[in-house]
């Protein structure tokens, strides 16, 4: 089964970063872009309920109105998110990637890329959709519902593309980051990165053995692994590193230990995207 990077594609200012950044991996994975939008239901009115408002029968005029306003609306939505799509796949193709695909969808965000789960390598998708007046505004709703659902790597973007050059991955000795760093050994589109491997934590020789696991399943692929053990919040201290260091993406696992979390984002990586200032990879 083919499976390809997948980019959501809003008329947000986040759509040209989420553009670039997957046409990025898709040359990098050597695997296939899809450029997908989807009209979300749930943004649509509902004149069912309006009806008790109005007065149906009174004023039933009000609501064929209404109704034929609505149809503008949607076609009007479906043809911006048309001219979204064919600049995305404009942009992909001066990108470099060859024959970009193009969808739009009809219902939930989540749903449909549930949907597309099977085939999807890796989601690429903005902080932040076309709701949002701030970069740095809580975190949207449907970033977290769509790491909770989405059983796939999830890269969430924010500002301008830079090509990374230093990764840094947030290690816990979870099997979640366990897996990450076999995911990053064995993934093309890490190869020729720096690595940095940041264990928040007590310098215990438990901490030091699961870290140093983790540096040489790294260097053993070829990729130069600096690491470090470092006391204190989690977030800050995640956080403070990316901007020491000059961090162009950030690594997480979704989620850490604990069993309750498999119903929940973890309260970490919901931290860390809302306050990040580099694009964060998060691992399922």
């Amino acid at each position: 089964m083919t499976t390809n990077v997948m980019a959501c594609i809003d008329g947000s200012g986040f759509a040209g970063a989420v553009c670039d950044f997957a046409s990025w991996a898709s040359l990098r994975l050597d695997a296939p872009l899809t450029l997908i939008h989807v009209l979300d239901k749930a943004k649509q009115p509902d004149l069912a309920d309006l009806s008790g408002t109005i007065g149906l029968g009174t004023q039933e005029h009000l609501l064929e109105e209404l109704a034929g306003l609505d149809e503008q609306r949607a076609r009007l939505a479906k043809e911006q998110g048309r001219l979204m799509l064919e600049a995305a796949r404009e942009r992909a193709v001066k990108d470099g990637v060859n024959e970009p695909t193009t969808l739009q969808r009809h219902g939930e965000l989540v749903d449909t890329l549930v949907e597309f789960e099977p085939h999807t390598r890796l989601l690429v998708l903005g902080r932040h959709g076309e709701d949002s007046d701030s970069a740095f505004a809580h975190l949207g709703s449907h970033v977290e519902q769509v790491i909770r659902a989405v059983h796939r790597p999830v890269l969430v973007t924010l500002g301008e593309f830079k090509a990374p050059q230093h990764i840094m991955l947030a290690f816990d000795g979870s099997a979640t980051t366990r897996k990450g760093v076999e995911m990053l050994a064995q993934s093309p589109l890490f190869k020729g990165l720096s690595c940095h491997l940041v264990l928040v934590g007590a310098d215990t020789d438990d901490n030091r053995e699961q870290l140093n696991w983790a540096k040489t399943t790294l260097e053993t692929a070829g990729i130069h692994a600096p690491a470090r053990i470092v006391a204190g919040d989690v977030d800050k201290v995640l956080g403070q590193y990316q901007q020491d260091n000059h961090i162009d993406l950030m690594v997480m696992g979704a989620y850490g230990h604990s069993r309750i979390r498999q119903w929940l984002v973890g309260s970490t990586t919901t931290a860390m995207i809302a306050a990040a200032k580099a694009p964060l990879l998060v691992l399922r």
